[in-house]
């Protein structure tokens, strides 16, 4: 398993889908997970610092699980299929016994960064998945480091328009 952290949100150029970037603890290796904007939106509402007047269901679920006094104790992104991550939450349940639950990545990262707990990515994810090494693709690496430096929160807005 590594160690991952979010390095930050941005857009697919190509088709504007929202992107959560992980990246190891050295900064070494990144992973891109495509994911909606609704995640999106609530992975940027953590990053920025931002506290919505009523609980986002992420943050409603982190209440239940606490609620029950469980602990979320990890987050694994344990498996990608043609393109598609797979993540499980696992947490300590009331009775000491560890519980994994199926996730999808988008909403295992915004419970994670929600409860402060580390993530991690299957060494044979990594493998799979399209990595970039920031030694071989600098440049690369550089571009999209500012693209995700320059995201603020209104970016978002615009998939959230009131009718």
């Amino acid at each position: 398993m590594i160690q991952m952290s979010v390095g930050g949100l941005g857009f697919d150029p190509r088709n504007l889908s929202p992107v959560v970037l992980l990246r190891d603890l050295e900064e070494f290796n990144f992973l891109p997970i495509w994911i909606g904007v609704f995640e999106a939106a609530s992975i940027a509402t953590v990053l920025q610092g931002i506290t919505p007047p009523r609980p986002m269901t992420h943050d409603l679920f982190k209440s239940v699980i606490e609620g029950l006094n469980a602990k979320i104790d990890r987050i694994v992104i344990n498996d990608v299929k043609e393109g598609t991550f797979f993540s499980k939450i696992e947490l300590i349940a009331a009775d000491k016994n560890r519980v994994a639950i199926d996730a999808r990545p988008s909403d295992a990262i915004a419970l994670s960064l929600r409860a402060d707990v580390p993530i991690f990515v299957a060494e044979n994810v990594m493998m799979q998945a399209k990595l970039v090494n920031s030694e071989k693709d600098a440049e690369e690496t550089q571009k999209f480091k500012e693209f995700i430096n320059n995201l603020k929160p209104e970016d978002f807005t615009k998939y959230f328009k009131k009718d």
